[in-house]
């Protein structure tokens, strides 16, 4: 990719910041709250781990639930594991976003677990569900602060199986120059992608696949893709 290209993707995501872009995409009906970029990556390692449980942190409007599950019943028709599912927390889901999950078509896939993902007896129960799996994946996208992914990582990565990934999102909060979030309590210096540095410097079974950065350029999760090398 040339230099231009990459200023040019460099540009695009501080202005789309700015605009809120991430909130014009919908999946399946649910607001999705996610780069399409993203979900492209995301729907190509689907494909190829073929998980038979992907562990959420962070629900919302429940659209990233709702797209997991659907593509694990894609999968499931095309020879992927027919009983995967999605095991998702979340410590404030709004009445109207559960109501609108819970009555959606690729409900029978998700389970939700109500508290914050460092909850240590929600960890547990979610990694007595993964010890039985053959393939996990982990994506985490709940509170974005230092200490709290940095605690996300430790508890749930390991779970992660062998050549999956656990996807590390809004990584690129550190990145993001003349951007403030004055109404947020994570920033530069403080956030996803300092957590992931932290997290590698003391764990060598995941390393960053920049393959993936290399050909997204746009995403919310520059370097939050680790992969499971052993």
């Amino acid at each position: 990719m040339s230099n231009s290209l990459r200023r040019t993707a460099k540009d695009f995501m501080v202005e789309t910041v700015h605009a809120r872009y991430s909130f014009n995409f919908s999946w399946m009906g649910r607001s999705i709250i996610q780069y399409p970029q993203d979900l492209v990556a995301l729907q190509e390692i689907i494909w190829q781990v073929k998980p038979d449980l992907i562990v959420e942190t962070g629900v919302a409007h429940g659209g990233s639930a709702v797209f997991f599950a659907s593509l694990l019943e894609l999968n499931a028709h095309a020879g992927g594991p027919k009983d995967a599912e999605v095991w998702c927390v979340e410590i404030d889901l709004r009445s109207h976003n559960r109501e609108a999950l819970e009555a959606h078509p690729m409900y029978p896939r998700i389970r939700v677990f109500d508290g914050s993902s460092v909850d240590p007896n929600i960890a547990a129960t979610i990694a007595q569900k993964a010890s039985s799996c053959e393939r996990v994946l982990v994506v985490l996208d709940s509170n974005h602060t230092h200490e709290h992914v940095l605690d996300e990582l430790r508890l749930y990565a390991p779970l992660v199986s062998v050549g999956s990934y656990c996807v590390v999102f809004d990584t690129v909060i550190e990145d993001l120059e003349g951007v403030e979030f004055t109404d947020r309590p994570w920033g530069k210096g403080d956030n996803p992608k300092t957590a992931v540095a932290e997290f590698l410097r003391s764990n060598d079974d995941f390393m960053v696949d920049s393959s993936i950065d290399e050909k997204l350029l746009i995403s919310a999760a520059p370097g939050g893709y680790l992969k499971r090398a052993k």
